[in-house]
């Protein structure tokens, strides 16, 4: 059974969270007002079971969610992924774009599909050195960098005790997707709307590569201010603002 967390009724909202993250990251967006939202743990990754397929893409982990949704009563969803989250977020909307009512990526990690192979062996590598290191060394040495720097402790803590739950072979093979997968090839295929917000002070994925990507494909892009990577927690108002913005959107064609 794949682990997830909901809240609320009215229009579901999906949250995919990051690479070092998990479901319970996403507190300060579960009580959005009109919204059923539901935070996962994709496959490896809380009480959540790895998938049976071995050097599993974003399509796989797509498969597990659509799944997952079936199991919680959701057909159509608003579709937000953060970081990591965003590539699989993307693969969902490619293969079952007719579940996906809104599309949005926040600091969207783009994978490394279409690199060198030595850069992706690379990202492979770190990825791998980084795990072995073990989730409370990840959590003294890593959380603070994935926030903004004048973040507040709480949010620390929070982004150090999804890094303590990680599960090493859950991650492993998120990071051999971040390092094997391309988010464009899945955008392509979708070819539908979506919306890209980011930290200005993200340094895991910067704001440049973010605009870029909305950019591209001609798509809307918000800058979050005050908030690193983790966004969704450094600056939660201007976030959240940005998701109701897309419910509201969603309601105003439901009635049209």
């Amino acid at each position: 059974m794949t682990g997830f967390r909901e809240q609320g009724h009215g229009v579901p909202v999906m949250l995919l969270h990051g690479i070092s993250s998990g479901a319970a990251s996403w507190h300060k967006q579960m009580a959005l007002p009109g919204c059923r939202v539901l935070a996962w743990d994709m496959p490896g990754y809380g009480e959540s079971p790895m998938l049976a397929t071995e050097r599993a893409n974003a399509g796989d982990y797509a498969d597990a969610l659509a799944l997952l949704l079936d199991r919680a009563g959701v057909w159509q969803t608003v579709l937000v992924g953060h970081s990591l989250g965003a590539l699989v977020a993307s693969a969902f909307a490619a293969r079952y774009p007719e579940r996906v009512v809104h599309l949005l990526l926040a600091d969207p990690a783009q994978g490394y599909g279409n690199a060198t192979a030595e850069k992706r062996e690379q990202v492979w590598r770190s990825r791998e050195q980084q795990i072995a290191m073990g989730g409370e060394i990840l959590a003294q040495t890593r959380a603070a960098a994935l926030l903004q720097p004048a973040a507040c402790q709480d949010d620390v803590a929070t982004v150090a005790a999804g890094m303590r739950r990680l599960r090493p072979e859950g991650y492993l093979a998120a990071a051999w997707m971040l390092a094997h997968d391309d988010i464009h090839r899945w955008l392509e295929q979708y070819g539908g709307a979506f919306s890209v917000c980011c930290g200005e002070q993200d340094t895991i994925t910067p704001p440049d590569a973010a605009q870029a990507l909305a950019a591209r494909y001609g798509m809307p892009y918000t800058v979050v201010p005050a908030a690193g990577h983790a966004s969704y927690l450094d600056n939660e108002t201007t976030f959240n603002q940005w998701l109701l913005q897309a419910m509201e959107e969603v309601r105003d064609e439901c009635t049209n």
